[in-house]
Formats: C-alpha cells, sequence, structure tokens
C-alpha cells in the first residue's frame, strides 16, 4: 500500500496523520525522523503489548534511543486518576524530560490516558499517537482530545494536546477479534451518518467483513479526513466539531449507568445514534427512513441499536454532565437525511423527548 499523508493545520501547529500498511515494521526510522532526542516512553496495555510491545522497542532501540515501557491492564476502568497516578510516577522515574518523547501504543483508552499524561506533566511533554483500534484509528486519536473518566462520567477532566504525529498501520487490524472491529466501525457508521453519504452506502454494500477489510484503508482515510476537515474549522469544540458527538451524548449515558462495564463505547455509541435518528425522525426532523437504513448498518455489523431499559431519570441524571451543556440548555447533534447532519440547541428539559 502507498503511504497515505494528511496533515492537520491549526493555527499553533501542523502535524501528520500516517496511514500505511506494515508501519510499525520501520516504527524507528519514522519516529528518528521527527525526534531529534534520545529518550522515549512507551504507555500501552496488555493485550497490545503482546502483539506489539516488542516489535516497537526493539524498532526505536535499533535507532538509538532509550526507552521505557508503561503496561496497563485493558479496558476502560484504567482511564482513571489512580491508573493516571502510577503513570506519572512511572515516567518521573525514568525520569522524563520535557525534551524527551511519549508513545500511546493501543486503542483509545491509551490514547486519551496518555495524551492528558504527557499534557500536565512538567507542564507538557510531546507525545506521539499509535492506535491499534479501528476506534482509534479514525477518531480518539486524531484531533488534540486527551481525558481522563471520574465516578461522575466519561471524559469530564481534560485537554486539548495535539501529538507530534500520528502513525496508522492498518496492518494491526488483523490481530482485532470481531468484536472489537465491529465496535470501531460504530464511528465509521457516525462519519458516514453526519458527513459522507457515500460512506454509508459502501458499508451497506461489502459483502462481508473480508471485503470490508479490504477497503478498510481507504475507510481510514475518509475518516481521518473529515476529523481534520473539522477539527481545523473548529480546534475547541465551539461549533461544527460538536458533530462529531452524533450518539454520543446518550451513548455516554449508558456506558455510565453500566458503569463501563456491560456495553463498549461503539455499542453505546451505536444505540445513543440509533435511538436519537428514531426519535427526531418521529418529530418530523429527519428524513423519513433514516433510522431504518441505521439499523440496518448495526444489525449487519452486530451492533446494538435498541435503548436498554433503562429508568429516564437515570439516563437524564447522566446527560445533565455532559459536557456539551451550557447552563439550562444543552446541545443534541440530529441529522436531517443520512450525510447531512447538524447542531440543535434545546432547553434540558427537552432532552427526553430524544430518548
Amino acid at each position: 500500500m502507498i503511504r497515505n499523508i494528511i496533515d492537520v493545520k491549526l493555527s499553533h501547529k501542523t502535524y501528520p496523520i500516517y496511514i500505511e500498511k506494515g508501519l510499525l515494521n520501520s516504527i524507528g526510522k519514522e519516529i528518528s525522523k521527527i525526534f531529534s532526542g534520545k529518550k522515549i516512553a512507551i504507555v500501552t496495555d496488555e493485550n497490545v503489548n503482546r502483539y506489539y510491545g516488542d516489535k516497537v522497542i526493539d524498532s526505536l532501540k535499533n535507532e538509538g534511543f532509550s526507552v521505557k515501557k508503561i503496561v496497563l491492564k485493558p479496558g476502560e476502568s484504567s482511564k482513571s486518576f489512580e491508573t493516571l497516578t502510577y503513570v506519572y510516577d512511572e515516567l518521573l522515574d525514568f525520569p522524563i524530560t520535557r525534551g524527551d518523547l511519549i508513545i500511546a501504543l493501543g486503542g483509545g483508552v491509551i490514547g486519551d490516558l496518555t495524551g492528558f499524561a504527557a499534557s500536565t506533566i512538567l507542564r507538557g511533554v510531546p507525545f506521539v499517537q499509535i492506535p491499534t483500534s479501528l476506534l482509534a484509528e479514525v477518531d480518539s486519536s486524531i484531533g488534540g482530545k486527551v481525558a481522563v473518566d471520574v465516578a461522575k462520567g466519561k471524559n469530564l477532566v481534560g485537554s486539548f494536546y495535539h501529538p507530534e504525529a500520528v502513525f496508522i498501520d492498518i496492518e494491526v487490524l488483523g490481530t482485532l477479534d470481531k468484536k472489537y472491529l465491529h465496535d470501531g466501525l460504530s464511528e465509521v457508521i457516525k462519519y458516514g451518518a453526519i458527513k459522507d453519504s457515500k460512506l454509508f452506502e459502501a458499508l451497506l454494500n461489502f459483502k462481508d467483513d473480508a471485503e470490508l477489510l479490504q477497503n478498510i484503508g481507504d475507510i481510514i482515510y475518509t475518516c481521518c479526513d473529515i476529523k481534520r476537515e473539522v477539527v481545523e474549522k473548529d480546534e475547541k469544540e465551539k461549533g461544527d466539531r460538536m458533530l462529531l458527538n452524533f450518539g454520543h451524548t446518550i451513548g455516554h449515558a449508558i456506558e455510565k449507568y453500566y458503569n463501563f462495564e456491560k456495553y463498549s463505547h461503539g455499542e453505546a455509541v451505536a444505540i445513543g445514534m440509533y435511538t436519537i435518528t428514531l426519535k427526531s425522525e418521529q418529530l418530523g426532523i429527519t428524513e423519513k427512513g433514516s433510522s431504518e437504513k441505521l439499523k440496518q448498518l448495526l444489525i449487519k455489523y452486530e451492533l446494538p441499536y435498541e435503548l436498554p431499559e433503562i429508568p429516564k431519570e437515570s439516563l437524564l441524571e447522566a446527560i445533565a454532565l455532559d459536557k456539551k451543556n451550557n447552563g439550562d440548555r444543552m446541545n443534541i447533534i440530529l441529522i436531517k437525511k443520512i450525510g447531512d447532519s447538524f447542531i440543535k440547541n434545546i432547553p434540558n428539559t427537552e432532552m427526553e423527548n430524544y430518548m
């Protein structure tokens, strides 16, 4: 595969997203092109470490880097202040300096946690994203949103802190279980629903996962390019970047209600997208048939769509802490039709009409 490069151009910095099959095989050389220091700390989890930890470390050491590896438990529970404190301690024992580099090697949890650690330790150490899940490759590794969870909800403590580069090796998706591949597809479906009807239709038309994976490089490129365009226009989520939260307001509330144990992020977002689209269609806001198309696609990729039996007041309580709230009003993301989305500002009291 020919290397694809997308440059994210912000007012204060520009950084590249590299998309290439087999990129991890030469990651040491790639890092040496953008980093002239000598010390690198890698944060990863046990699952990713089993597949790629030694490969990445060996490649970095071959380029003369001194490397420390920090391995965490997999799963959303690691995106906590307790784990963050452990990561700080390990980095300071290295010891890390502002002239060194931190690498996030893993999925969305590792990327978010590591990015937040990098943004805050010593008031900021450069970092690089090497996403290893489809969800992270198309979404969470790009755009600079880094965070940890707290007891009150997901991503409620965080910052905007962009990486020096994002290295996407599509070959790593071959080691993903089908469940995690489909989990990441929830975010791909989101991009199709809010911005790209052709992407949405392509996902509907693939015969099976094998055909999907044959086209995964183009899919990842399309999603990354959509996110680049949105982030360049609205880095701090004051306007159109909110569109990327389609399905997330209800999705995050579902995750929180089940203490991040019953539904994965992608599954919860899938339910959120369908639920709010079904309701907005019933309210005459969304083109008829849109929710059915969304349902077909979610079923095809074995993602849930029905809102579980959760008391509305419990969901509304979680939604009340949503970052998109502004006083007694909030922004929700709706679609006019597949591929065409918009932000609707509503009183908080109206949210139950969309659940």
